[in-house]
Formats: C-alpha cells, structure tokens, sequence
C-alpha cells in the first residue's frame, strides 16, 4: 500500500461534511438567505460529541450498535473506493459486491435499531426505507456491472469486478464510442444517489411530518454522540456515493495526480451545488411516484447493460 492510495478515505473522512454545508448554503442562497456558514455541521458534530446519551429501557444493544456499526461499514466502504487517479486502499477481483455489501449492512443495522426502540412510527420510516433501498439497489448493481463491461472491452481481459479496476480502465479508454451507456448509468446511479442518502425528491431530510418521513424518523430516539454518528455517517454517504459517479462512472485523467484530486474534490463540490438546486426548485415527490422513479433508473441501467453487451457482440469477429 504506497502513500497515494491513503488519499480517497483520508480526504472521504476530512472534506466529507463539507457537502453537506455546500447543499445548505445553496438552499440558503436560493431562498435569499445567508444561510449557516459551510462548517457548520462541524460545529454541529463537535457539539453532539460532547452531549451525553439517553436510552429508553425498552431498547438493547442493537440500538446502541446501530450508529457505531452503521459508520464502520461506510468507513470500509470509503476504503474500496477509488478518486481521482488514486486507487483505493482495499482493492481486489469483487469488491464491487463487497462495497454493496457494506453499504446494505449500514442499511440493515440502522433499520434494527429502528426497530428496537419498539415506537411504531419508526417501524413506518424503516419500512419506507427498506422498500427504497430494494428498489435502488438494482439500479447501481446493473448501472456498475454495465461500467464493468466496458471496462472489460477497453482493457480486452477477464471481466473485472473491482472499482480500483474498472476506474483505471475507464479513465485509460476515456469512454471511448460507449458514451451514451455512460450517461444512461450516470443518470440512473444519480438517482440512486438522491434515494440513498434521502434527498429531494426522495425524501426531505429537513421535514418532521409524520406522513413523509423517511430516514429523519429512524433516528429521532438518538442522540448526542450517537446522534452526531449519524449525522456524520451521513454527510460519508453523500461522499462515497458521490465518488462512485465522478470517478467510477465519469472519470477524467489530466496525468497529474494533485490536478486530477483537485477536479474529484470539485466535481463532488459541483454535485452538492446540484443536490442544492434541486432541493430548491422542486418538492417532493408523492410516496407513490418514488418506486416509478426508482424503477425508471433500474431500467436506465439495465437498459445501459443491454447496449453494452449487445454492442460486444455486434462487433465480435464470431458474427
């Protein structure tokens, strides 16, 4: 493990919270207001840290684990991705599966301790949130195994399930003729992105309403440090999957490792403005209409996998 490839968690783990400052000074902006200064949530963290706990007797050590586990796992998840021209720090033939692995293990364990608080309205939003994450894990599975592909035409070996791989490979073929399968994945994994980290039009992570609470209710029992676990764990969902899109899926390759880390930081900062000035100019979508959404990215993706498989076998020299 040589220095460079400490930078995507390091830089995962320090700048991460930042996206969300950037999302709340651009609401800010839009609605003709100073907003909360962009480290914000820092203090915020600091502040939560230094609180104590308070549990309910009803609850056991799931409860108390969910935070904890829930921010190990995205920390191992942040290790397997690569930015820029970094590769990650864990990478191996599958840690495509074994990142979303990791990112449903978060999932999991935040939806048990939901559950074991025993309050009926946060079994309603763990429910809501499992029904959307069945829903948008197809979308990136099929929208990355598509990448894979081309990764594999580019690179002309076995096909490799490794992000550290496929970034490499894709960032050496710089999309090559395959660019409308890479925008069709880079809209449906943008979709999935919103649904995982519960933004408009998902979810409104701003809203205490009973009826439109997704993921803000399975955390209303917590607080202080657990709370700021959560807070924290978060605002590292927003960058490990905003990671996926700008170096997985849309990677560019300047030569210079500092320049292409700079444009990765940039670009994940441009993503926070856009997750931003959706929030601002559109509500959210009705409970209803969120599975079609979902549904329309897995057939975004699948639809991407079509073309790339159906194009290798046009060209094949067998045909």
């Amino acid at each position: 493990m040589d220095l460079a490839t400490i930078v995507p968690p390091l830089l995962a783990l320090v700048l991460s919270p930042l996206l969300v400052g950037i999302i709340f000074r651009t609401k800010a902006i839009f609605a003709g207001r100073n907003g909360p200064p962009l480290a914000q949530i820092y203090y915020d963290l600091r502040k939560l840290m230094a609180k104590g706990a308070v549990y309910s007797d009803v609850t056991t050590w799931i409860f108390r684990a969910g935070p904890i586990v829930s921010l190990a796992s995205l920390i191992l998840a942040a290790f397997v991705v690569p930015f820029a021209t970094c590769a990650a720090p864990f990478h191996f033939q599958g840690d495509l599966v074994w990142f979303a692995y990791l990112l449903a293990v978060s999932r999991f364990i935040s939806v048990l301790a939901a559950l074991d608080t025993g309050s009926a309205f946060e079994g309603m939003g763990a429910s809501r949130d499992v029904l959307f994450s069945a829903l948008s894990e197809p979308a990136m599975l099929l929208g990355l195994a598509a990448v894979a592909r081309q990764a594999n035409g580019a690179t002309e070996a076995e096909l490799n399930l490794s992000l550290t791989g496929i970034h490499q490979a894709i960032a050496a073929a710089e999309w090559g003729g395959s660019w409308l399968v890479f925008v069709l994945v880079a809209v449906a994994l943008f979709v999935v992105f919103l649904a995982e980290n519960a933004r408009i039009p998902i979810d409104d992570p701003d809203t205490h309403l009973e009826l439109t609470m997704i993921h803000e209710v399975m955390s209303l029992d917590h607080g202080g440090p657990d709370l700021g676990l959560i807070v924290y764990a978060s605002a590292l969902r927003l960058w490990v999957f905003g990671a996926v899109i700008v170096d997985v899926v849309l990677p560019i390759s300047t030569g210079y490792v500092l320049l292409d880390v700079l444009w990765s930081v940039a670009a994940l900062f441009l993503l926070a403005v856009i997750v931003g000035v959706i929030e601002s100019v559109m509500a959210r979508l009705r409970m209803l209409r969120v599975p079609q959404l979902l549904v329309g990215a897995t057939t975004l993706s699948g639809v991407a996998l079509v073309l790339e498989y159906g194009g290798r076998l046009w060209i094949s020299p067998s045909n």
